[in-house]
């Protein structure tokens, strides 16, 4: 089976991969059975990029105990996410970056007269004082030299090793930072150049996609901090017009999607490390949808030169401070609309309901879910996915140009959950037609489900009666 192998680096790279694992666990479809990220960030401690791996790796846990055959329907977690076959973690380690100053990491001390001239010309003190054990504060040109080391790196070789001929790449960064602006094109250049990998035949002629990030949000300013949101827009124009020429100007990426915001979110001055928590912002979601928009693309439609995307909402109101769904064009509405609101429904009835109606409703006794069940580990990564699951949508509510397709708090009526939708009542039959809420749910759970497998698990049957009530709600209640 191919596979697709998504690059995410720095902390937009890790903020979008946290995006696609929200989709892809909610049953958005991907064209590509394996998904397989590669997180690429100097800054091991970095809160966004920890909670990246979590969800990942629990995503992994849940996805390990369902089956996927043509018996089921179910679409939750169906995606394969795992990292690059013969390792175990998500990230890429770059070597002798940390509780080092860059002045340490070039060996400065080593050189002779000339070569410190031309160090000191090209690098600022700052940049030579600065500890990279946070990455490289906004600043590409430290980027460009510790980033070079990619290719020796033994998650590179065993990408490089395991990647064959059919899969492809997808590369998320920013363009107004450090890690993102620099490692962009050094990864770009080792994968179309690098002939000393295993494979690399095949990675050369592969099909690559990449995301670029543009400035969609500022940090407060702090005299004492290596970020400076100021030199964002400077940054982004130097970039530009250098991946004008040696990107898409000679083709080396097959697409080139570009997202960003002049509504500009504010968020805390932080270096780096574990304080390093932005926000889910749209943004990122939207970059997140760009790796499955090339993930659909047919080959004969990436060939040539490169072919390049700018993302938008749909809506004359270019000040709109919240978006919900309907603000979306329509083929990203239909992508992802039914999928999120399934998965929110089953995250409040989880929430809500469940604890109190599991030992009485036909649905859990009939498929054996009983206390041991929900006292389980699987159960209980289930739901610390879900929690983050809701995290992650109040906190791209809570954002300057917010994304809020639901009101996620509301606990009744709870239909009225989709922010621009108007949930329908149901006219038959008539037991449903009295039932509201989560009695309703209760009725479509019992449901005697046609073609259903009698041998499965427990944890497939509980997944399974989840997303086929939640999808014949989603149609009933709102026509998704």
């Amino acid at each position: 089976m191919a596979k697709l192998y998504v690059f995410g680096i720095g902390g937009t790279g890790s903020r979008t991969l946290r995006a696609l694992t929200m989709m892809l666990a909610s049953g958005v479809e991907c064209k590509f059975d394996t998904v397989v990220p590669v997180i690429i960030d100097p800054d091991a401690s970095a809160a966004d990029m920890s909670r990246t791996v979590d969800a990942m790796t629990r995503y992994m846990k849940v996805r390990k105990s369902l089956d996927f055959n043509s018996a089921n329907e179910n679409r939750f977690f169906k995606t394969e996410i795992c990292p690059i076959q013969d390792m175990s973690t998500f990230k890429l380690t770059l070597e002798n970056t940390e509780n080092v100053t860059f002045r340490d990491y070039m060996k400065t001390n080593q050189m002779d007269a000339p070569s410190k001239a031309l160090i000191n010309m090209l690098f600022s003190q700052a940049n030579l004082d600065s500890d990279m054990v946070v990455g490289f504060k906004g600043n590409p040109n430290i980027g460009s030299v510790v980033l070079n080391q990619f290719s020796t790196s033994d998650a590179y070789k065993a990408f490089s090793n395991n990647f064959e001929e059919g899969d492809r790449i997808f590369i998320i960064s920013s363009i107004f930072g450090g890690t993102g602006a620099s490692g962009f094109p050094l990864l770009l250049k080792t994968l179309r150049n690098d002939q000393t990998s295993q494979h690399w035949n095949y990675i050369k002629n592969a099909k690559i996609g990449a995301v670029t990030v543009l400035p969609y949000f500022n940090v407060e300013q702090d005299d004492n901090s290596g970020v400076d949101s100021s030199t964002f827009y400077s940054k982004t124009k130097s970039a530009l017009a250098y991946y004008d020429r040696n990107i898409t100007g000679n083709n080396s990426v097959n697409a080139l999607y570009y997202i960003g915001d002049s509504m500009l979110a504010t968020y805390k001055n932080h270096d780096g490390g574990s304080e390093q928590r932005n926000n889910a912002h749209m943004v990122e979601l939207y970059a997140a949808l760009s790796i499955l928009k090339f993930a659909s693309t047919p080959d004969n439609e990436l060939d040539g030169r490169t072919q390049t995307y700018e993302y938008g909402i749909d809506t004359n109101d270019e000040d709109i401070k919240q978006v919900i769904f309907k603000d979306l064009g329509p083929e990203t509405r239909q992508l992802i609309q039914k999928p999120l609101t399934m998965f929110l429904l089953m995250n409040k009835y989880m929430k809500s309901a469940l604890s109190s109606q599991y030992k009485y409703q036909p649905w859990a006794k009939d498929c054996g879910l009983d206390e041991n069940f929900f006292t389980s580990q699987y159960y209980a990564d289930l739901v610390k996915f879900q929690d983050a699951f809701r995290v992650w949508l109040q906190e791209l509510d809570d954002n300057k140009r917010s994304f809020k397709p639901f009101d996620e708090n509301r606990v009744i009526p709870l239909f009225d959950l989709v922010n621009g939708a108007k949930a329908h009542k149901i006219l038959w039959p008539l037991h449903d037609l009295f039932a509201k809420n989560y009695a309703l749910m209760d009725s479509f759970l019992n449901t005697n489900w046609p073609k259903w497998n009698k041998t499965a698990s427990k944890e497939q049957k509980f997944m399974e009666v989840f997303y086929r009530a939640t999808n014949k709600l989603t149609l009933k209640k709102y026509n998704f």
